[in-house]
């Protein structure tokens, strides 16, 4: 049995490939700020990392912040790691970080290196976002009588299970290095993926798409942050709010 220790376990993501892990009969550690046994801040390292990291087999690092320190924490997370002799190192990433420069993705990009140079068998992931990312940017925008999007821009959005799905494959096999990237099944503009939301959320809201400026806009406008050759996801953003809605 592999013993696999997951990071942000309790996460969107780290949630699902923590259940997938488990009913594939591997015994499975949850490392989060507040999750006893293995309550520990990444960014903070020190002895309970080293504890959790203890007889591990395999990380699954899904840990992350968009208001920093993800590289301090992937830094700690591989020194405890190479201390406790573990023998592969699963990170999930973003399509596009090399192509878009936006802060969070140089970030996640900035991990990627970390994890390639740690000296310990590696695999890197990188999905497009996920679907629920996407509600709760639509749920702030329409707040507001008018919608205002971002104009030119499109998004690829991926079902959170499906990646968490190939997590668990990806973790329970050999190192792989940088694997192929994950996207949705559809490339879409943000219009239509917010006004289905509308619809779904029986929201009346005009959309109006507005032209922005910089680097990192360019980049999302020049669709560097899709992989339409790689639309190898199955759950559309219909399916998804459809579900939600049962919920």
């Amino acid at each position: 049995m592999t013993t696999i220790l997951v990071t942000g376990g309790t996460g969107t993501l780290g949630r699902l490939v923590t259940e997938r892990l488990r009913a594939d009969g591997h015994e499975v550690r949850v490392l989060s700020r507040h999750t006893q046994p293995y309550a520990v801040d990444l960014r903070a390292g020190g002895l309970g990392l080293d504890t959790a990291v203890a007889g591990v087999d395999t990380i699954v690092h899904c840990a992350t912040s968009p208001r920093g320190g993800d590289e301090q924490a992937a830094a700690h997370l591989i020194e405890a790691a190479r201390k406790a002799g573990v023998g592969h190192l699963v990170y999930i990433s973003i399509v596009g970080v090399d192509r878009v420069p936006f802060g969070y993705y140089k970030s996640k990009l900035a991990v990627e290196k970390l994890v390639e140079e740690s000296g310990i068998g590696w695999t890197v992931l990188r999905a497009t976002q996920f679907h629920d990312l996407l509600v709760q940017l639509f749920q702030t925008l329409s707040k507001v009588p008018v919608m205002i999007l971002p104009a030119g821009v499109s998004d690829q959005p991926v079902e959170v299970a499906e990646v968490a799905d190939r997590l668990a494959e990806l973790a329970a096999g050999a190192p792989a290095g940088r694997v192929e990237d994950m996207g949705g099944p559809e490339v879409r503009t943000l219009e239509s993926l917010a006004r289905a939301y509308l619809r779904a959320s029986g929201s009346r809201r005009a959309v109006v798409n507005v032209p922005l400026w910089g680097a990192a806009y360019r980049g999302f406008r020049t669709g560097g942050h899709l992989t339409p050759e790689r639309a190898v996801g199955k759950g559309t953003f219909e399916e998804y709010l459809a579900a939600r809605a049962r919920r």
